[in-house]
């Protein structure tokens, strides 16, 4: 696990000011404060496999086992003192009594040692049981939330590419999606339009290993 947490300075590229506070957008889909040693996700989407399986829909089963071991190793990197999860964290309210035995002891040791803050969303309105409260975004400032699951669409090389994505201007912020099976919506959509006010806002493409800068006017819409 590392000591020292990654230096704002050293990541420019991913850096995003919002409200003056400068906060690390990793290219794994979560948000990293220095400052405060505090890692936010949104939409985990755990358990949709399951969920979808019970209704009669065969999704495959390591969706929630995936997501952990993404945000395991977001946590063997940041070393954070606190992790929040911005809403959605289930997919549904019973979705936490279906997690294996597994994911539940990998979930119990992610937490040993550091504060974990629930979030509750539309999908999971109530505090779970056993697992250890706003998620849809009103634009207020400084907000940083979920539930859009923002993508954007970008031409590149004579085709269109499109990629998870934050959105964010200089007083509020969107989260991708952090689960395996979580859909997105474009960044061009009248959803995005309304919380912003206007296209002044920029998409940060997820990469590998790094952040793709956009905005939201060179975005295309779907």
């Amino acid at each position: 696990m590392s000591e020292v947490a990654p230096n704002v300075a050293e990541s420019e590229g991913n850096l995003i000011v919002l409200s003056g506070v400068p906060l690390l957008a990793d290219p794994r889909g979560a948000l990293y404060w220095p400052e405060q040693r505090l890692l936010g996700v949104a939409d985990l989407h755990l358990e949709k496999g399951s969920s979808f399986a019970a209704r009669g829909q065969m999704l495959p089963p390591h969706d929630t086992a995936s997501a952990l071991a993404n945000l395991s190793a977001l946590i063997a990197d940041y070393s954070p003192h606190c992790v929040v999860s911005l809403g959605d964290s289930f997919h549904d309210g019973g979705g936490p009594t279906r997690l294996s035995d597994k994911d539940r002891d990998t979930l119990t040791r992610l937490q040993r040692g550091r504060d974990w803050i629930w979030i509750t969303g539309n999908h999971d309105p109530e505090p779970s049981e056993g697992i250890g409260g706003r998620h849809e975004p009103k634009g207020g400032c400084g907000e940083i939330s979920g539930h859009l699951h923002p993508v954007a669409r970008i031409a590149h090389r004579g085709r269109a590419v499109s990629r998870r994505c934050f959105a964010a201007d200089a007083t509020r912020l969107v989260l991708p999606a952090f689960g395996a099976f979580t859909g997105g919506l474009n960044v061009r959509d009248a959803a995005f339009a309304d919380l912003f006010g206007t296209l002044a806002f920029k998409a940060y493409l997820l990469g590998e290993g790094r952040i793709y800068t956009f905005t939201a006017k060179r975005c295309l819409p779907d």
